[in-house]
């Protein structure tokens, strides 16, 4: 069951996400390194985690890939969408979709992710956490 939330949530984040990638891309500068890496290492842990949840429930990797397929073509359809039909939106607008964006990958960690990393880290679950945000603080400074 964990492993299906988690393939939901990824969803939940991973379509408004792409919106805010495709957006940034009507800047004319393009999505940065920063961003394209932040979004890599945010999902990697979430597909893994997923993966060998579903697995544990029995599921077969046909299954296991088709979720993740149907989230990674989800995802770049809304990036394509938000790069088409958003040109013209007011900064409101992309306000709230970057808001909703953040708010469902806040929602996801705090609900699945979290509470499976303690269960499985136990007390140095804080720790990597907080390196992971200070690695993700770093690189945004970094690549800028």
């Amino acid at each position: 069951m964990v492993g299906a939330a988690i393939a939901v949530g990824a969803l939940l984040d991973g379509v408004p996400e792409s919106v805010v990638l495709g957006l940034s891309l009507l800047s004319g500068g393009g999505v940065g390194v920063a961003v394209l890496v932040a979004v890599f290492i945010s999902n990697v842990p979430e597909g893994l985690s997923s993966a060998a949840g579903m697995k544990q429930a029995g599921r077969g990797a046909r299954y296991v890939f088709g979720v993740w397929g149907g989230i990674a073509v989800a995802s770049g359809v809304a990036a394509l969408l938000g790069n088409l039909l958003l040109r013209d939106a007011s900064p409101a607008t992309i306000a709230v979709i970057t808001a909703v964006a953040a708010g469902a990958i806040l929602a996801m960690v705090a609900d699945t992710m979290i509470p499976e990393a303690f269960e499985r880290s136990g007390l140095y679950t804080g720790l990597i956490t907080t390196v992971g945000f200070l690695t993700a603080f770093t690189v945004e400074r970094l690549g800028g």
